[in-house]
């Protein structure tokens, strides 16, 4: 029963009991995550480099009002 439920939510079934890695995401973001799988590998390190470069930001930015 809870597979289906899953299923028609488009989620996992450890994300309906709140537990394992992808409880912690959103449906959204898990959806994002799964078409990022389909793209080929030099867009996909385009989006990482992105990525990459927001978080590096925000956490300079976080360490520097920290002072």
């Amino acid at each position: 029963m809870i597979v289906k439920l899953a299923k028609v939510f488009g989620v996992s079934v450890d994300f309906l009991l709140g537990e394992g890695l992808n409880a912690a995401y959103d449906k959204e973001m898990v959806k994002r995550l799964d078409e990022l799988e389909s793209l080929p590998d030099d867009e996909k390190k385009r989006i990482f480099d992105y990525m990459d470069l927001i978080i590096r930001d925000y956490k300079t930015k976080a360490n520097y009002n920290r002072k």
